[in-house]
């Protein structure tokens, strides 16, 4: 009797252990379901490897249950990858209506430097009437706008000299001596002013603020002229017109660290809204644009325009770009998707340097042996007004514009 109470003892106790064992390995199946579902929302929500509640699961987990695998979002992280990997326009500040606050108030004006002439002649472009004409310096160059926009700079080359003129009133109130001023910029980031020194073939750098001579870098090439930055503003590319060459210079170390072969005589140049692609027009024999690799240096391609390819500008809707040649009287406007000519206006004279209007309907060109300025349709590229200056007018700022900064030269904007 006393064994076979011992034996059914046994069985109940077994059968218990059995019963727990299969408690045990449900809320241990249930732990790792929930351990499973949890790991799939942490991107939801906003869990992380770093994250100090995120768990650390030192045995890989069972196959979760079909239902949770299936109903739960997927992961935002690769969305968030994917649009990393979107192409920015680096011109995104430049559209219609993106003025600045610093610019607020200031009157339009069309400033023209009259290089042979030593003068300034100031249009208002509403009425394209002439308000004044004043002189500056000798064989005034450009008119490049400050990297805060508060501030104008004739760039006198033969006097050595900037004159600085205030926008508000487009009256001088200051000259700053400077060596040999053909072109200035600015680094986008404001800390440095570059003056081009095209007769002196070399670089200056300066403080914007106090202008005192940081560095002066030589360019290994004779007629350094036009330059523009890459996307993230550390390094630009300046043109050497008498040697058909292209060099890359580091603007934090203000060393020269590249050269590109691109024959002619390249001039003006201009990146792409990607950031991928410099265009160089090119006035030399070929009479075009040099298409250059901002990544690898390597030219990538060509497109003829007309002759004397020599001034580069932005469309307002940043699609196009346009090219002013000056011994053919035309422009050129190149589609940067397409990569060709989409159009050819022929527009007389003997457009230089461009600018475009703040609101993009209007494209306004130096003629540069015609002693005047065309201002022409940005829809139908026909002359809407021919406006007589002084002699030799040469890189003309229509401001202000939209921008948040200025990169310099006659009127660049990132």
């Amino acid at each position: 009797m006393d064994g076979r109470r011992d034996r059914n003892s046994d069985r109940r106790e077994r059968a218990r252990r059995r019963q727990s064992r299969r408690r045990r390995r449900l809320a241990g199946l249930a732990l790792l379901a929930l351990a499973a579902a949890l790991g799939l929302l942490a991107p939801q929500l906003g869990l992380g490897d770093d994250a100090d509640t995120a768990p650390t699961l030192t045995t890989p987990p069972q196959t979760p249950p079909a239902p949770a695998a299936s109903t739960e979002p997927p992961p935002k992280a690769p969305l968030r990858a994917a649009h990393r990997t979107r192409s920015r326009n680096i011109y995104a500040g430049i559209r219609p209506g993106h003025l600045s606050p610093a610019v607020r108030g200031v009157p339009e004006r069309v400033y023209v430097p009259n290089s042979e002439s030593g003068t300034v002649t100031e249009i208002d472009p509403a009425t394209f009437a002439v308000v004044r004409t004043f002189p500056t310096g000798s064989y005034d160059q450009h008119i490049t706008p400050s990297w805060n926009l508060r501030r104008l700079y004739v760039d006198n080359t033969t006097s050595n000299t900037l004159t600085v003129l205030s926008p508000r009133t487009g009256r001088p109130i200051r000259t700053i001596p400077v060596a040999d001023p053909y072109n200035l910029y600015f680094t986008p980031d404001g800390s440095k002013a570059i003056v081009v020194a095209e007769g002196l073939q070399r670089l200056d750098f300066y403080n914007p603020h106090t202008w005192r001579l940081i560095k002066s870098v030589p360019v290994p090439s004779p007629g350094p002229d036009h330059l523009d930055f890459t996307a993230s503003g550390g390094a630009f590319l300046i043109s050497c017109e008498y040697a058909g060459v292209v060099y890359r210079v580091d603007a934090r170390t203000m060393r020269v660290t590249a050269r590109v072969p691109v024959g002619g005589l390249p001039v003006d140049i201009k990146l792409s809204p990607d950031g991928r692609v410099f265009y160089v027009a090119n006035q030399g024999p070929r009479a075009g644009v040099t298409l250059i690799s901002a990544r690898t240096l390597r030219v990538v391609g060509f497109i003829p325009t007309g002759r004397g390819a020599h001034g580069l500008a932005i469309s307002r809707s940043t699609r196009d770009l346009y090219v002013a040649n000056r011994l053919a009287g035309t422009i050129s406007v190149i589609s940067f998707a397409r990569r060709r000519v989409v159009a050819t206006w022929h527009v007389g004279g003997s457009p230089d340097m461009l600018q475009v209007s703040p609101d993009g309907t209007e494209l306004w060109a130096s003629n540069r042996f015609d002693g005047t300025v065309s201002v022409i349709g940005a829809r139908t590229g026909r002359v809407i007004h021919t406006i007589v200056v002084g002699s030799s007018p040469h890189g003309l700022a229509y401001f202000p514009q939209p921008g948040n900064h200025s990169l310099g030269h006659n009127g660049v904007y990132r």
